[in-house]
């Protein structure tokens, strides 16, 4: 399949999600609920997993929007991505109980082994590097996540041992 034809796929899916955005809330409510920019963002993010440079233009055209204003929505919301998300979601907890467990030490090292140096994704899309202000396992700090699975009393080394575990 050419480029065309994937972009134009992609903007025929993502028109389809506005307009079913549209519907279901119509149907849902009484009196209707108003559909706005930002639940255009995060329906497009929840069927996509991030937003395609190409849903902040469809969703200016369903809006009635220029790009500017819809851009300006979707960077203030730190929860948005724009690139797609690696295969497997490694989340490094850094709240204060993991951060005074060492979870800076362990940023560090996967960081260097992992070849990347903020949250973003590895090279060949295999990991999406997150940090989290809290995984909620305190007990068990420093704590990580793959897939959202918590994984208690984190090193560097256990962290790529599981990774390494991953097909």
């Amino acid at each position: 399949m050419n480029t065309n034809s994937k972009n134009n796929n992609l903007r025929s899916d993502i028109r389809e999600i506005l307009n079913s955005e549209n519907k279901k809330s119509s149907k849902e409510s009484s009196p209707p609920k108003t559909v706005t920019v930002l639940s255009c963002l995060l329906s497009v993010q929840d069927n996509f997993h991030y937003i395609p440079d190409e849903a902040i233009e469809e969703i200016a055209d369903f809006m009635d929007k220029t790009i500017n204003d819809v851009w300006g929505v979707a960077s203030f919301y730190t929860n948005f991505r724009f690139s797609p998300p690696g295969s497997y979601s490694l989340d490094i907890c850094w709240g204060p109980t993991c951060h005074i467990s060492g979870a800076q030490e362990i940023l560090r090292g996967i960081h260097k082994k992992l070849g990347i140096d903020t949250e973003t994704e590895t090279k060949d899309g295999k990991i999406s590097l997150g940090y989290s202000t809290c995984l909620g396992a305190c007990a068990q700090a420093p704590v990580y996540a793959i897939d959202h699975h918590l994984i208690g009393n984190a090193s560097v080394e256990n962290i790529m041992d599981t990774i390494k575990e991953l097909k």
